[in-house]
């Protein structure tokens, strides 16, 4: 079976079911079927050799369902591109994965203009408005999207004959740290991986998901896949600048389901009308992409007390997801991002490979048919954590006597505070557990007597009002002395990448270039 096989048998079923609602734009698996076919069928008129790899830069939907499936049909490796780029960034990405074929949207031109000539192997470029195609000044030939989305079958153009054994995929990290990795996913992991999803969640038909995170990022696309797979609708809307619009849209489509990252709910727990709004066909909520405080979790149980929520826990080495905690266990097991999901085997190992006892903190270790295949070109960060216990997440945990795993911090956190070796999470419950804190990040900076000192970012909730001091004596309360943020930073916002993750290197430079 292949990722492709989601969309033909959806649309076999029922072609004139609603697959995507974009604005005042719905486009039915027939659509977009057609779509994929016709950029299959171009693509291969380009006399590309099976596996190449099909680059996406675009943020409308229907261009990027449509190119993600056509680019498969074809033979090809998917690479999402992260719309929030930069003409070094967009070129490095390009050329590390040797693309042969780049599907873009105008609005990023100046930014391929800029790339291509440092991305060699892209010989195929594809926009929405072509224009002209000047071949005496560019290596590349430029087509017109809507062109390669009508090009008929040709008889003399048979797809490639595709294993489940293949590339599917290359999904970029988001290099909150060094270069991004493209982490290589064969149809297999994905598949694998959205099978459990589909039946932990019980996704069926009729569900219908508001998709607001980008589907470059493995949790987009993992969304992207599942409702696909059952033959689903996705409403999209990937802006969050105005949420009241998309809480408004949630009740016009009549949503069943919501997924999104912890500041997605934090904005729309502290700078939304959520209050004032009924879901009553909201049948789930789905979290992941980073750690979700305790606080936060129960606030939003609050808002949504008929809604299933459902705190995940993965990475995109693992195609998405790796645990997930049972929605009947969120009050009895508060921070545990639960255990592993169908077909996953979790452990908690150290250093040496051997299993830590409950209670005890070790690194989360995963086997299944979800991980990935291995870094692209990159031989030894693969062996790194792909070794014979399984994939080495980077993640510390510990878990108790029922098996629920809890997150303790990411091994690149941890703070080295004098004799202390303290997980930043813990004390970011903590501030977020106090009724003025929005968000919270915590990590060490430099210190000459305690070799780290613990720093606090903190973002207040809006008309909220709070001071340092106060935050300390709040902290007082439930950790010990060692733990306390030896400094409290007030900020407005705290950086974060496309998936949500908050860019912790870029508050420390901040702070020590103050």
């Amino acid at each position: 079976m292949l990722l492709t096989d989601y969309l033909t048998t959806a649309t076999e079923r029922n072609p004139a079911k609603t697959l995507l609602i974009h604005g005042d734009r719905r486009f039915t698996y027939g659509d977009v079927n057609r779509a994929a076919q016709g950029i299959a069928t171009g693509l291969l008129g380009f006399g590309l050799e099976p596996g190449f790899r099909g680059a996406l830069l675009t943020d409308d939907p229907f261009c990027y369902i449509a190119s993600y499936f056509g680019i498969q049909l074809a033979g090809g490796v998917v690479v999402g591109l992260n719309t929030q780029t930069s003409a070094a960034g967009l070129a490095y990405v390009l050329d590390d994965c040797r693309a042969s074929v780049l599907i873009a949207a105008n609005k990023f031109v100046r930014y391929i203009q800029a790339a291509l000539p440092q991305a060699p192997s892209v010989q195929q470029l594809v926009l929405a408005d072509a224009g002209e195609d000047p071949q005496d000044e560019q290596p590349w030939r430029t087509h017109s999207f809507a062109d390669l989305c009508t090009c008929p079958p040709s008889a003399a153009q048979m797809l490639p004959y595709r294993s489940a054994c293949d590339f599917a995929q290359i999904i970029y990290t988001s290099g909150t740290t060094g270069k991004p990795k493209g982490v290589v996913l064969r149809h297999a992991n994905l598949i694998a991986n959205t099978t459990s999803i589909v039946s932990y969640l019980g996704l069926q038909s009729s569900d219908r998901v508001m998709a607001v995170l980008p589907f470059f990022y493995s949790y987009g696309n993992s969304i992207l896949l599942t409702h696909v797979a059952v033959g689903g609708s996705l409403v999209v809307n990937q802006s969050f600048l105005y949420p009241n619009t998309i809480l408004q849209q949630m009740l016009d489509h009549e949503v069943t389901g919501f997924s999104g990252v912890p500041s997605t709910y934090a904005l729309l727990l502290n700078r939304s009308s959520i209050a004032s709004f009924s879901f009553p066909k909201l049948r789930y909520l789905t979290q992941a992409g980073a750690a979700m405080s305790p606080e936060l979790a129960r606030r939003l149980k609050g808002i949504f007390p008929a809604s299933a929520i459902y705190i995940m826990y993965g990475q995109t080495e693992a195609c998405a997801r790796l645990a997930y905690l049972p929605p009947e266990e969120l009050e009895r097991k508060p921070g545990s991002i639960g255990k592993g999901i169908p077909g996953v085997e979790l452990q908690v190992l150290d250093k040496d490979g051997k299993l830590v006892l409950p209670g005890e903190i070790g690194e989360i270790v995963a086997r299944g048919e979800n991980i990935m295949a291995g870094y692209w070109n990159r031989v030894e960060e693969t062996r790194e954590v792909l070794r014979p216990e399984g994939l080495w997440t980077g993640d510390l945990a510990q878990y108790d006597e029922e098996g629920f795993l809890y997150i303790v911090s990411r091994k690149s956190d941890l703070i080295k505070s004098g004799s202390h070796r303290i997980g930043p999470k813990e004390i970011e419950d903590v501030l977020a557990e106090h009724a003025a804190v929005h968000e919270a990040a915590v990590f060490g900076v430099p210190d000459e007597i305690l070799d780290e000192r613990i720093c606090a970012c903190v973002v207040l909730r809006p008309e909220c009002a709070c001071s340092e001091k106060e935050l300390k004596l709040h902290c007082k309360k439930y950790l010990p002395q060692y733990k306390i943020p030896h400094e409290v930073v007030f900020v407005a916002d705290l950086p974060k990448t496309t998936s949500g993750k908050i860019r912790k290197n870029e508050l420390r430079a901040t702070l020590l270039h103050r």
